[in-house]
């Protein structure tokens, strides 16, 4: 069995963070490990607040992943403070890394500052570099880059922008934006366009923290960026389209339905 790690933030109501991520790891037949970044009371409605796990704290957690366990690939979610960037960035450059997919979160889908604004050119030299693949969604890009996206072409624009920055993929997510959801992939060289057709749900708390972990999985099977991200999207889809309610707010997705399907636990 591969090993993925998660590096992120802990999400209480279980629909994002490394909650997602395991989730995520699990479906997919993979071996799910965390480093927690930090704890944040959320639910659906919102996050409330946030505690910030100190430096020595991940330095100690990654060690000791590293320093026991094979660690086939790694994704990042939140990473808050300057001093968590470069704790991160310093302690994995002491191993032979695997695929790093990063997830640049910075704002929840309820408006809270996931990243603090003085750390963002933190995360931009210090882990995009290292980065196998990102994969902002519109805002993000458009926080990173200071500028509008409003349709496919600037989307095309920002990835090769965003790759000028030194991660080897960009995958930019177009789920922001009217009409049918299409992702951007570039390679530097090559776009690559996957569209799928727009799910009409409000059910979509930590779609972005199961996205690229699911590609995180896929790399540690083994498979291409290209075939990663397209099998990853296939199976986000699917937990978007049978996401359901557990309060008041906006829901998760379904992590686990083709695997609950097949077990008979759920009806079609």
């Amino acid at each position: 069995m591969k090993h993925c790690l998660t590096i992120a933030g802990s999400d209480s109501c279980g629909g994002a963070g490394i909650q997602a991520d395991l989730k995520a790891f699990s479906a997919l037949g993979t071996f799910g490990m965390s480093v927690i970044t930090a704890v944040t009371a959320q639910n659906t409605k919102g996050v409330f607040h946030v505690q910030n796990i100190s430096p020595k704290v991940i330095a100690a957690q990654i060690k000791a992943i590293f320093d026991d366990i094979r660690v086939d690939a790694i994704k990042i979610g939140m990473v808050s403070e300057i001093e968590t960037i470069k704790t991160i960035a310093d302690t994995l450059k002491k191993y032979d890394l695997p695929p790093i997919v990063l997830d640049p979160v910075m704002i929840s889908k309820s408006g809270y500052d996931l990243l603090n604004p003085e750390a963002k050119k933190t995360l931009i030299e210090v882990l995009l570099p290292m980065a196998t693949l990102i994969t902002p969604n519109l805002p993000e890009a458009e926080e990173i880059l200071g500028y509008k996206i409003n349709n496919l072409e600037d989307m095309k624009k920002a990835a090769k922008e965003l790759h000028t920055l030194g991660p080897e993929y960009v995958l930019v997510k177009g789920g922001h934006l009217s009409n049918d959801a299409t992702d951007v992939l570039y390679d530097g060289n090559v776009f690559y366009l996957l569209t799928q057709e727009r799910i009409e749900t409000t059910h979509t708390h930590g779609t972005g923290c199961t996205l690229s972990s699911a590609i995180a999985a896929n790399l540690a099977k083994g498979n291409s960026i290209s075939k990663s991200v397209e099998n990853a999207k296939k199976y986000v889809t699917t937990a978007i389209e049978h996401g359901f309610s557990i309060g008041h707010g906006v829901g998760p997705t379904h992590h686990f339905y083709e695997l609950y399907r097949k077990a008979g636990i759920i009806n079609e």
